[in-house]
């Protein structure tokens, strides 16, 4: 039983996460490939070939993408950015998800800064990060504050709590493995860089 038992173990520790990750990796192709690709099949009938949706999705958002540099085109995004601000309730789900979007990629992207902050009255600690330095364009009496997301283990959750400048403690650590760290309820710990002293 012991001998089953152990074997079970190695299997979800060994197996499972590689069969989640190439699930979840496939999903994602398939729903890239999905946007287009019913589109372009009925065109290329038997020369289609599978994944194609996948490359006419990212060469379709590259050309988006340079065409938002240029001019003429880029004043047309920019006027469709301000109409869909100025729309009630799609106004509130088009900022989330670009400015969401934007704090992963891009020059201003955020979880940036992986900061320590104490919870209060406890002496603990969380690991959180910075997601604005300009609190104060919420509330002026916020000018010496900072928005601080701290995630939850074991999800993608978390929460967006307003820390005093001062009270803040920035840490060296990569945002990567801080919040793998968190995420994994501190059992993916970053490895020794070398041996302690």
């Amino acid at each position: 039983m012991r001998f089953l038992v152990k074997n079970f173990l190695n299997g979800v520790l060994t197996i499972v996460p590689i069969i989640l990750a190439v699930y979840v990796f496939v999903e994602v192709f398939a729903f890239l490939d999905g946007l287009l690709g019913k589109y372009v099949k009925p065109y290329l009938a038997d020369a289609y070939i599978p994944r194609v949706g996948i490359l006419c999705t990212i060469a379709l958002i590259t050309v988006l993408g340079w065409l938002s540099t240029q001019y003429v085109s880029g004043q047309f995004i920019r006027l469709l950015d301000r109409v869909l601000e100025s729309i009630p309730f799609m106004k509130t789900v088009y900022s989330v998800l670009k400015d969401t979007i934007a704090s992963f990629v891009g020059e201003k992207r955020s979880f940036k800064k992986v900061v320590l902050v104490e919870w209060p009255n406890t002496g603990m600690k969380c690991i959180g990060f910075i997601t604005t330095e300009e609190v104060d364009t919420l509330f002026q009496s916020l000018e010496d504050y900072v928005a601080v997301y701290i995630p939850q283990t074991f999800q993608m959750a978390g929460v967006t709590v307003l820390v005093p400048r001062k009270n803040v403690e920035v840490v060296d650590v990569k945002p990567e493995e801080a919040m793998k760290f968190v995420l994994s309820g501190g059992m993916a710990s970053p490895k020794n860089k070398g041996p302690s002293t």
